[in-house]
């Protein structure tokens, strides 16, 4: 049997720094939101200084969703374990094998995805499998991550995409383990009523709704596991609130916003940080801020056990144990 320890490194700190790990993706997901016509004339992405971004910066409507699929996306990586341990729960239903839960970043429709595109190549291996929960071999992914590209621009290259992962172009993210080499196509949406399944999609990462049902669960109707994230005193709550300090901060000139526009002591105070920034990059500004920012939450162990039977079958082969960090 695999015993599989979740170990937490460091206490959930307080809202200021759970407040700051979250705005940087936010940024990043703004800062890529730009036109790319704009960002040429500005020299790059990596020449954006912090203050041209209120200049440059028009809202859209999708806009927070973007900025919600790179904060899904740097919850997972960076191990916080509101989102970790969840999503975990989703691959498991999917039965996706391994102990290092990851997340690459594809989404297609935003400005700068051949760059993302060429960052998920440098992650995936010749052996990288997606899974896409019929039977067969599963797909070579590193194989077809071009072909999924153009599928996204291109309906006719849809064709050229196995059935089994025609609809796999709709990914927002690739989650799995990247021990195992395995993963599975995500699409995350902050309106639950978007959320779409496709042929290759696995999970869909929603926020939770009232009324509904919070558990991670199989959607049969769409071929989806479900995964809502949390609210109240959890990450979606977190996640909104650094979204609401952000466009404070750009409607104020990327200056601090006035009191009534934000009120509250914890959002000024991160959004501090950025004003004393104002005049450096935002790609530099985002590395700079990951220091204030909650670090590294929970630690994976993954070992195997000796199991003897008793009586029966057994019905169990990986038990999963989140251990608290001792105070």
């Amino acid at each position: 049997m695999r015993v599989q320890e979740e170990r937490q490194l460091n206490a959930v700190s307080d809202e200021v720094l759970a407040l700051t790990a979250v705005i940087r993706p936010i940024l990043r997901g703004l800062l890529y939101a730009l036109k790319s016509d704009i960002v040429g004339e500005a020299g790059g992405y990596e020449n954006v200084l912090l203050k041209m971004l209120p200049r440059l910066y028009r809202a859209g409507d999708g806009d927070c969703g973007i900025c919600f699929e790179y904060a899904v996306h740097e919850a997972l990586n960076s191990g916080d374990p509101r989102v970790l341990e969840r999503i975990n729960d989703a691959a498991r239903l999917c039965n996706v094998p391994g102990a290092n839960l990851k997340s690459l970043l594809f989404g297609l429709e935003k400005t700068g995805a051949q760059q993302l595109i060429a960052t998920a190549e440098e992650i995936l291996t010749e052996d990288s499998r997606v899974l896409y929960g019929t039977r067969g071999q599963p797909a070579k992914l590193r194989r077809h991550i071009n072909f999924l590209a153009g599928a996204f621009r291109n309906r006719r290259t849809r064709l050229a995409l196995p059935y089994s992962i025609r609809g796999l172009w709709k990914a927002d993210l690739f989650v799995g383990y990247d021990d195992t080499d395995r993963w599975v196509g995500t699409s995350v949406k902050i309106n639950p009523s978007q959320l779409e399944g496709a042929a290759g999609l696995r999970i869909g990462i929603i926020p939770t709704r009232q009324g509904r049902s919070d558990a991670v669960r199989k959607d049969d109707s769409k071929n989806l596991v479900l995964c809502p994230l949390h609210h109240d005193g959890d990450f979606m709550q977190v996640f909104y609130e650094g979204w609401r300090a952000i466009q404070a901060f750009i409607d104020a000139d990327a200056k601090m916003p006035k009191e009534v526009d934000l009120p509250s002591p914890v959002h000024r105070e991160v959004v501090r940080i950025l004003v004393e920034r104002r005049e450096f990059g935002v790609l530099d500004v985002i590395e700079a801020i990951k220091k204030f920012g909650q670090p590294e939450l929970l630690h994976t162990e993954d070992r195997q056990a000796d199991m003897g039977a008793i009586r029966g079958s057994a019905q169990t082969d990986m038990f999963l144990a989140p251990i608290s960090r001792s105070v």
